[in-house]
């Protein structure tokens, strides 16, 4: 039996040292690792609200103006995993600072590109240390912060920073693209790369696990390729079609890769996944839940960015604005989701989180054409917002705690995948949705859109709630003792 007050999704933790309060030091590691993941949160979306206006500056044709949000995210989500592991043969400290400089240096290009093809290789180095940093800055907090109420602490403000700043990405996006220029959503990241490059060496202990890693190689080619299939098949069916040749051959070939690397991982030495971390429910079901926080949260915005700017006619600043209100929601959620998960639990915070947002998402179908209508999207996105934090903080705890320490770096990289997988496949996915309807319609009016926004938010709901279900169902809390 588990005590009525006991984390009913991981075991007794070791005693807690005398203290709860974080020393100084804890605190400025944690600020450098928080600033540097929301930085990059911040640039999955600071560019989406922008992108008709960059593509005039620089030359990018409509059909391939998605390739600049594209190119990001194939980065960021196909080779988190191998950094991940990277990290733990090279050091989590010295991949973290290469990652910080590979942004910088990204972003100086980005901001000076005047042609198409130096403004993508921006996006791919800002993709690729989204990779190497976001897993290395996991793991190292993990390791600065002991199991317990203040390592919990930390995730929840890891996580509200995460998911706020897809939005503040939209916000910032939005401001600096009718106030400046689309370039400062690159110039922005420089200072802060400089900075964390400064106290990073500091405050950051060096951390790997012990003893010697190898790199799985048959299994981080055959992963990454898969994923990096399965994440270009989506995109190109929101473009196109979910029948479109190049979409089928994509999402075939991720499926052929993702099982190649299944069948090498059984066979290896020293697995980049041991598949038997998958056999303990919380690893898997905790990030099941992960991957479906962000699809379902990241890709509202997106429907909703559509219904703001294309139904009620606002400018990119006016939306961005919009989803302050979110983003409010979003920090609160982080700071009530360790409080919620103490009292009671990772499991059932994830389901009535899930549950929360499920009603609040669904109420956003009465959305109509009239101006009022910013007031129930308001009040909507900022309940949802709350609830989504809670389930992004109880997945965090769920996935990566109470393992020993040779699987918590596996753990760690698995919960980052999740993180990106999730905001990489939102979009696509309700896109691809939305995108059917119109062409059941046959237009791209205002009406056409909000109908097919409509479809698409009833199917973001129908995932939340599906969600919570399959928690409720299969999530098996690991044994507590007595």
């Amino acid at each position: 039996m588990t005590a009525p007050n006991s984390m009913d999704s991981q075991p007794t933790p070791a005693p807690a040292p005398p203290t709860q309060a974080m020393t100084g030091k804890q605190r400025l590691a944690l600020t450098v690792l928080l600033t540097a993941s929301f930085t990059l949160a911040v640039d999955f979306s600071i560019l989406n609200v922008a992108l008709p206006t960059v593509g005039a500056d620089v030359g990018f044709s409509l059909e391939n103006l998605q390739w600049i949000a594209t190119a990001f995210a194939l980065c960021a989500a196909g080779l988190t995993l191998l950094f991940g592991r990277v990290a733990d043969l090279a050091g989590r400290r010295r991949m973290f600072i290469i990652g910080m400089a590979l942004l910088g240096a990204g972003s100086l290009l980005g901001g000076i590109s005047i042609h198409p093809a130096p403004l993508i290789i921006a996006r791919i180095a800002q993709g690729i240390a989204t990779a190497i940093v976001v897993p290395a800055a996991l793991s190292l907090l993990l390791s600065a912060f002991p199991e317990g109420k203040i390592r919990e602490r930390a995730l929840g403000l890891n996580g509200a920073l995460m998911a706020a700043g897809f939005t503040t990405g939209a916000i910032l996006g939005g401001l600096l693209t009718d106030l400046l220029s689309w370039r400062w959503a690159f110039l922005i990241n420089i200072p802060v790369a400089a900075a964390v490059l400064v106290l990073a060496p500091l405050v950051l202990a060096e951390s790997r696990p012990d003893g010697r890693a190898r790199l799985d190689v048959p299994g981080a080619v055959t992963v990454t390729l898969g994923l990096l299939a399965l994440v270009f098949g989506l995109t190109r069916a929101a473009e196109t079609s979910w029948t479109d040749p190049a979409t089928l051959v994509a999402l075939a070939a991720a499926v052929l890769l993702l099982a190649v690397f299944a069948a090498v991982e059984r066979r290896a030495a020293a697995p980049l996944v041991p598949l038997a971390i998958l056999k303990r429910s919380t690893v898997a079901w905790g990030n099941f839940a992960g991957v479906l926080a962000f699809v379902t949260e990241t890709s509202l915005v997106f429907l909703l960015t559509l219904y703001l700017q294309r139904v009620l006619g606002y400018t990119p600043l006016g939306t961005g604005l919009a989803f302050g209100v979110l983003g409010l929601g979003t920090v609160l959620g982080g700071v009530l989701g360790p409080k919620i998960i103490a009292r009671v639990g990772s499991k059932r915070a994830i389901v009535a989180g899930f549950v929360v947002q499920a009603a609040a998402t669904s109420s956003l179908v009465l959305l109509g054409g009239d101006p009022a209508a910013i007031i129930l999207l308001l009040a909507a996105t900022f309940v949802g917002g709350v609830a989504n934090l809670v389930v992004i903080v109880g997945f965090m705890v769920t996935a990566t705690s109470g393992l020993p320490e040779e699987e918590a770096g596996l753990a760690t990289g698995l919960a980052t995948m999740s993180q990106q997988i999730g905001i990489t496949l939102g979009i696509p996915v309700m896109s691809a949705i939305l995108t059917a309807q119109l062409a059941a319609l046959g237009s791209t009016a205002a009406p056409a859109i909000l109908a097919g926004v409509t479809t698409a938010i009833w199917a973001n709901a129908g995932l939340c709630l599906a969600s919570a279900l399959a928690v409720a169902f299969f999530l098996r809390p690991a044994a507590t003792k007595a």
